[in-house]
């Protein structure tokens, strides 16, 4: 079977093949020729193929074939990431804990280690001194420190830090008396000028020293804060005692 101009196309008329599209050029021999353009030149086609033109007798084109043109396959929505999971062995608010350790200076473990032994990490604790939340900050020491909803586990976090950073401060950096502080009080701590003779106080010094040498050797939760700086917010009174008292 032979392709016959049909009577509408003029001579030299010129035919392209669609930009978005190339065809198939079909002849007698039963050779497909794919084609991105052709024209139409007196008794010849001129075929563009890749890498160049090539000239075919229209009396040896039995057909033109459009290619197929699928729909592309929409892709299936790419489902959000899933929150990474957090570190083998590392502790609860654990930002929070280092943006604290980062303000005021304060080893992120040793944060942690009191937050673990004062409330172990219940953000609703209430001992029975009244001492609340994370950290067990009275509350006439979290409204000095400027704590709005002492149960707010930034807030608590922040303000308990703040507290022993100043401690830390007022004991030249020994961390027993100022964890005895932070537990019992400064003035007992002033009254006996070492850690009171409480049964609690004693207690509380020793598993939160251990809880902290545990936390530093423990590579995955290795993240100690910077020294603190001059500027250091500091708090003008420290808590009356009974600051931290574990929560009943």
């Amino acid at each position: 079977m032979r392709l016959k101009r049909a009577t509408w196309l003029m001579p030299l008329m010129l035919f392209w093949a669609s930009a978005a599209r190339a065809e198939y050029i079909v002849l007698q021999s039963g050779v497909r020729l794919h084609v991105t353009g052709y024209q139409l030149l007196g008794d010849k086609y001129r075929l563009q193929l890749q890498g160049g033109w090539m000239d075919v007798s229209t009396a040896d084109v039995v057909k033109i074939e459009p290619e197929e043109v699928f729909a592309p396959i929409p892709l299936p929505p790419v489902a959000a990431p899933a929150p990474a999971a957090p570190a083998a062995n590392q502790p609860p608010y654990h930002e929070m804990v280092l943006a604290a350790a980062t303000r005021y200076g304060v080893d992120a473990e040793l944060i942690s280690s009191v937050m673990e032994v004062e409330s172990h990490f219940n953000p609703k604790a209430i001992s029975a001194k009244n001492a609340r939340g994370l950290m067990q900050l009275l509350p006439e020491t979290a409204a000095r420190l400027g704590v709005k909803d002492i149960f707010d586990p930034q807030e608590n976090i922040d303000a308990g830090t703040h507290y022993l950073h100043n401690l830390l401060q007022l004991y030249n950096n020994d961390l027993t008396l100022a964890l005895a502080a932070y537990n019992a009080g400064p003035d007992n701590v002033h009254k006996y000028g070492r850690v009171p003779p409480f049964a609690e106080t004693v207690s509380y010094v020793k598993n939160v020293k251990r809880r902290y040498q545990k936390n530093k050797s423990t590579p995955a939760t290795k993240t100690t804060a910077p020294p603190a700086s001059p500027t250091a917010p500091s708090s003008s009174q420290t808590a009356p005692a009974g600051q931290g008292t574990t929560p009943q």
